[in-house]
This record gives C-alpha cells, structure tokens and sequence, in this order.
C-alpha cells in the first residue's frame, strides 16, 4: 500500500470519527466532543443543530473523497482531495489556534496535534506523486 492510500485512510478515519458523531449525534457531538472528558465545542457557544450537523455532513463528505481516492490508479485524486482538507484545515486551524490563550494547556495541545496533523496530511497528499509512463503509441 502506498503512502499516499494511508494517508487518505488516516482522513477518511478523521472525517468518519467526527463528521458521523457530528451528524447523527448533534448534541452529545456538542456536549462531548473530542470525548475523555474534555469539551472543546460547547465552550464556543451555544448549541445549533443546523450548525453541527452541517459541520458534521463536511467531514462526511471529506471522508468519502478520500476513500474515492483511495480506489485512484493516479495521485491526482489524492492530490485533489488534499486541496479539499488543506483549504478547510488553515482557517480551522487559525480559528483555533487564536483562542489558544482561553484554553488549557491539554486542550491547545489537542487541538495544535489533531488540527495539525490532519492539516499536515492534507498538505502531503497535494505534493506530486510518482509520475507513471506513458503508455507508447502503437
């Protein structure tokens, strides 16, 4: 299995792990999440169903164009797709990253890893891949 596959599985698995929480579980996804007892969302103000539902449908459809991907006979749909994470992964990232200073220490953490990291992974999947040959005319 080639890099760029597990990379795409590792954000399939991000997008499946938060966005069926999100989507079919609103409120515990709000009350809950990341889960082992710390609470990132519900600190940001107050519950939207519609809002947390939609977030959790984007992370869906994340997860699906990576597993697409996954099934590629070229990079190019894993570089597509790590577009797709890379543009929603900055401001993500910089939302939270700008409230660092009312989080406690474990909870920047978390978020500077896990926000991160799947911003990273978006990043890698758009650099070029192996260039394949082209088939010669006959």
């Amino acid at each position: 299995m080639t890099l760029r596959r597990i990379i795409l599985l590792i954000t399939a698995a991000i997008g499946l792990f938060v966005g069926l929480w999100a989507a079919v579980w609103p409120d515990t996804f709000y009350t809950s999440f990341p889960g082992l007892g710390r609470v990132w969302i519900a600190v940001d103000g107050p519950f939207n169903e519609h809002l947390i539902r939609d977030v959790g449908s984007l992370y869906l459809a994340l997860a699906a164009a990576s597993i697409a991907a996954t099934f590629s006979r070229t990079p190019d749909a894993g570089r597509v797709v790590g577009v797709a994470w890379a543009v929603f992964g900055i401001p993500h990232f910089i939302y939270h990253a700008s409230h660092f200073a009312e989080m406690a220490p474990i909870d920047v953490a978390g978020n500077a890893v896990s926000l991160g990291a799947s911003l990273l992974l978006g990043i890698v999947l758009m650099l070029p891949g192996k260039t394949q040959k082209k088939e010669k005319e006959l």
